[in-house]
């Protein structure tokens, strides 16, 4: 595939956009400019004119398709784009960017505004190249409704000038990241059982009981979920105080201690558990070696909500261990009274070795009877080290707070391959893409499977894109609901 190319109809657009081409204004010479640039990748960047309401000199359009009169061309790669030119600062809309063969006026441009396009501009349709990465970033000069030429045209204009100068090293990173690719997709890779447990009992409190249903805490750590559930009616609150005496109120995925269960019942809630039964399982087993007097050694982030309800099991008798360092220096009241368990969304090697530490260190250690480390969690991490080291990067689709999501992170860095956390495709830095031609890709439990989808079609728009799964084994996990919601 070729390089790509950076076009620009006027040459003041060229020079603040750092482009490759001067193509010359207007439909007649952008097609002539295409006719005579060898196929691969085109971005066209400039200035337009804005149709929607909202769009203001200065912002910046990047086109999600490019409508013409040979028909409609994708863009699937602009919610990279349009993300990259929000961290740096710019005013960003995203939306159709439709074509005019003449300077479009006030009444027209009226018309156009109500077909959806965010603006129009009189080159980017002959430019498209069919079947090859096409991008458009263009900066509005003149909004709908003033006329194109008045007081305020040259200040619009230089506006819009400034707005490309500072999209030149976004422009500059989609073309270093356009060409073709292989994307290897670890499997098994997004929701697991106690993830889509969750979700649906959040959903059917809010079928059965409407909104709003209160949750304590996010219901699971993805962002995407819970500004979902907030547009069905979810509250999300931090603590029990904040819900009104007998409301609805879920507990999340995570878990909770006895301590915030006392306080719903003391603010007579109704309450429906959704706490995962691999987190349950957990505190079933502090409950039990606290209660024949041992010390518990609870492997985990002590920040992190599930160790907070689990600690909060036997808050006397655990002690969190967040490290091998922190194994090394623990201590119990009767060296020969002690046992541990895992958070259930740790690192597999990094829990082992505490793990082993302490087996060590306390010969008389009492362990789970199975594994704490959930299903769900093992089965990535093993899926994503299977193909690690055949890839140039990792993409792992997950939010910031995600344990599971992080740990991953950390799988295929410890692989020795270069990996990266984004909470969906808009998150992605383009300069991350350049000279990565493999790409292994997976999600977080807690990560909904559209994301990772999306993340793959904004890959598609910078290049042919080859899939290859991955998958080391099936999963057919299933929980039951609790009767509040049945």
């Amino acid at each position: 595939m070729s390089p790509a190319l950076v076009c620009s109809p006027l040459r003041v657009e060229r020079v603040a956009v750092r482009g490759t081409v001067h193509t010359g204004l207007g439909p007649r010479r952008a097609a002539a400019a295409a006719a005579r640039l060898p196929a691969g990748p085109r971005l066209v960047a400039g200035i337009c004119g804005g149709l929607a309401a909202h769009v203001r000199p200065g912002d910046v359009v990047v086109a999600t398709e490019v409508r013409g009169p040979h028909g409609t061309v994708p863009v699937p790669s602009a919610p990279l784009l349009a993300g990259e030119l929000r961290r740096r600062g710019l005013t960003v809309h995203t939306g159709p960017v439709v074509g005019s063969d003449h300077v479009v006026r006030e009444r027209e441009r009226a018309a156009l505004a109500e077909t959806g396009a965010v603006a129009v501009d009189m080159e980017s349709p002959w430019l498209a190249a069919s079947g090859e990465p096409f991008a458009v970033v263009r900066a509005i000069a003149d909004t709908v409704g003033e006329p194109v030429l008045r007081p305020a045209t040259i200040t619009n204009g230089l506006a819009a000038l400034r707005s490309l100068r500072a999209a030149a090293p976004v422009v500059a990173s989609w073309a270093a990241a356009a060409r073709p690719r292989a994307v290897l997709m670890a499997s098994p890779r997004s929701f697991c059982a106690g993830v889509e447990r969750a979700i649906d009992i959040v959903e059917r409190a809010l079928d059965k009981h409407g909104a709003p249903v209160y949750v304590r805490r996010q219901i699971v750590h993805n962002t995407h979920v819970v500004r979902r559930l907030q547009e069905r009616g979810a509250v999300f609150v931090d603590e029990v105080a904040e819900v009104p005496e007998g409301a609805t109120l879920v507990f999340a995925a995570h878990g909770v201690s006895p301590a915030v269960r006392r306080d719903a019942a003391g603010r007579e809630l109704s309450v429906i558990d959704a706490t995962c039964p691999l987190v349950t399982k957990v505190h079933n087993e502090v409950r039990r070696y606290s209660g024949r007097g041992d010390t518990v050694f609870l492997i985990g982030h002590a920040e992190h909500e599930e160790v907070e309800g689990t600690v909060g099991e036997a808050p006397g008798d655990v002690v969190v261990v967040g490290d091998a360092a922190a194994a090394r220096i623990v201590t119990a009241p009767d060296a020969t009274k002690v046992a541990y368990t895992m958070q259930t969304t740790l690192a597999l090697d990094e829990a082992e070795e505490i793990a082993s530490v302490l087996r060590e260190r306390f010969p008389g250690l009492a362990a789970p009877r199975k594994d704490d480390i959930c299903y769900a969690t093992t089965n990535r991490q093993h899926a994503l080290r299977a193909i690690a080291r055949e890839v140039d990067l990792v993409l792992v689709v997950g939010s910031a707070t995600s344990s599971n999501s992080r740990r991953l992170v950390e799988v295929a860095e410890r692989q020795g391959t270069p990996a990266v956390l984004v909470d969906g495709c808009a998150d992605l830095d383009l300069s991350r893409l350049a000279g990565a031609g493999r790409i292994g890709l997976t999600a977080g439990a807690s990560a909904p499977p559209h994301l990772v989808d999306e993340l793959l079609a904004g890959l598609g728009g910078l290049g042919p894109v080859t899939v290859a799964e991955s998958r080391l084994t099936e999963e057919e996990v299933t929980f039951t609901l609790p009767r509040e919601v049945l």
